[in-house]
């Protein structure tokens, strides 16, 4: 066993960690650290008995956050298997993969979606989204499963080149927007299908907890809008967002045909990467943006992106957001339907608004704009309809 020190609080181990070389490893450890947080770089550790877990444990309990990198299956096995993936920061190793030749079955936003084989395929992101962000996502569609959404299944996270991404299982599928596109003659039963998945989700029926609620994730936002806003509205719209109900159901937050794959007549996610839980009209508003809104207001290369993203063209994308709503809210009077948008369109312009503060670069960018835009001349003026719609 060797320990070498990298760096400030950073280790790396090589070999094997036994009862012959404990004390060693101990006395060796327990000086790099000096009692402070600690990484451990794995990546040459062979093997760790019982006897070397017991030195991490000592060093948990006497030194600040102790955090394991670059750890293989067979030592990822030996901490899970003993629990110590509970009591330590365990990171596995990331494998590396190539997708070159292989068929891109879907495209959005934040990456494209490859088919790896026969039964697998994998969403490689974009290099600016973080490991992190996309280790997350990975456990909201584990957490998702658990809970009963119609979820496909995560494998590991893998690294591609210079961008990360997740592996997901599937057999012989395609995204929904791409089968609605390529199958007219299918049209009204893939949006039935489409309208019963997002009732499924809307009526989860979650116990708290499971996901972080959407009210906490947007009260977070608002401090960071002061550089935009007086004090005043930043109290308005702290007070717009406890207008909300705590609410129980999975609030997917981008749930379009591009986001959704059909496998053997079953629909199932895959895109989860901000999911949370609370009442189903944040949710709703947001489909109403992609399906509703988007196509008709967006051009140029923003139109662009959305129809790769959602998988089908503008005037398809239209057709299959209004048979969504008719189905979904059971509203087949065209008069009707419209003015329950206006309302999903009010929540559109709070929820822009909050995405400043989420730090989106596009948004901030804009943040002026949106907040006379937005802000001053839709919410405001329109607080108490908003507060209506926002209780529904």
């Amino acid at each position: 066993m060797t320990l070498e020190k990298i760096s400030g609080g950073s280790v790396k181990l090589t070999g094997r960690i036994d009862a012959n070389n404990a004390k060693q490893f101990e006395n060796e450890l327990f000086a790099a650290a000096g009692g402070e947080s600690i990484t451990l770089d794995a990546s040459g550790l062979e093997y760790i008995s019982s006897a070397g877990l017991r030195v991490l444990l000592k060093l948990k309990k006497t030194s600040g956050k102790v955090s394991v990198i670059n750890v293989s299956s067979d030592i990822y096995d030996i901490f899970s298997v003993t629990g110590f993936d509970n009591i330590l920061d365990i990171k596995k190793t990331v494998r590396e993969i190539s997708v070159e030749g292989c068929e891109i079955i879907g495209q959005g936003g934040n990456g494209t979606v490859y088919r790896l084989d026969d039964d697998k395929i994998v969403k490689v992101y974009r290099p600016v989204v973080k490991l992190e962000q996309i280790e997350r996502e990975r456990e909201f569609a584990k957490t998702a499963l658990i809970n009963g959404a119609p979820c496909v299944i995560a494998y590991d996270v893998v690294k591609c080149g210079e961008s990360y991404g997740i592996v997901f299982e599937m057999l012989k599928s395609d995204t929904l927007g791409h089968a609605i596109k390529n199958n007219p003659d299918k049209f009204e039963e893939y949006v039935e299908k489409y309208a019963a998945l997002a009732k499924e989700l809307h009526g989860a029926g979650l116990q708290n907890g499971v996901f972080t609620n959407i009210k906490t994730v947007l009260h977070k936002r608002v401090p960071n809008l002061a550089q935009w806003c007086s004090e005043d509205e930043l109290k308005l719209i702290d007070s717009l967002i406890d207008e909300m109900p705590d609410g129980n159901s999975i609030i997917h937050g981008d749930l379009h045909p591009g986001n959704i794959m059909i496998q053997d007549g079953e629909l199932l996610l895959i895109d989860m990467p901000e999911v949370t839980m609370g009442p189903k009209i944040w949710d709703i508003a947001a489909i109403y943006r992609d399906m509703i809104s988007a196509p008709q207001s967006t051009q140029g290369d923003n139109l662009k992106t959305l129809v790769n993203s959602v998988g089908m063209p503008k005037e398809l994308i239209l057709k299959t957001g209004y048979r969504f709503f008719e189905l979904y809210t059971g509203m087949t009077d065209r008069k009707r339907l419209e003015a329950y948008f206006g309302g999903l369109g009010l929540i559109y312009a709070f929820n822009v608004v909050l995405v400043v503060g989420n730090g989106n670069r596009n948004a901030v960018k804009s943040a002026d704009g949106i907040m006379e835009r937005l802000l001053r001349k839709v919410v405001i003026p329109n607080e108490q309809a908003l507060r209506c719609m926002l209780r529904s």
